[in-house]
């Protein structure tokens, strides 16, 4: 897989979705982690997923539980954090060398 351009701890929003009756589609969340060799990112409060958890030892809870699952990068924009926009990240590269990512809306760097 490609390199993502999305980083842990960006706010993004979610393209994609039929708005069912969690009406998923443009709802945004903080990245919790990502995975660039899948593709995939996992996004606080977006993709829940119920697992069913035996304890392990005494203390630890059990039943369903709901988790976050991981979602395809390609499916999720970041949220530039000045002009509130989802937004497609650009690159500058100064003249010793250091990269930034910034908004391709209004170019502010992140």
């Amino acid at each position: 897989m490609s390199k993502l351009n999305i980083k842990t701890g960006d706010t993004v929003v979610l393209l994609t979705g039929d708005g069912g009756k969690d009406g998923s589609r443009g709802k945004t969340g903080k990245v919790l982690e990502v995975s660039p060799k899948e593709g995939k990112v996992i996004v606080e409060g977006l993709n829940m997923v119920s697992k069913h958890v035996k304890p392990r030892k005494a203390g630890d809870p059990s039943g369903i539980i709901k988790a976050e699952s991981a979602i395809y990068a390609c499916k999720v924009q970041v949220v530039c954090p000045k002009c509130k926009k989802p937004t497609r990240i650009a690159h500058k590269i100064y003249e010793d060398g250091k990269k930034d990512r910034m908004c391709k809306k209004c170019g502010e760097t992140f």
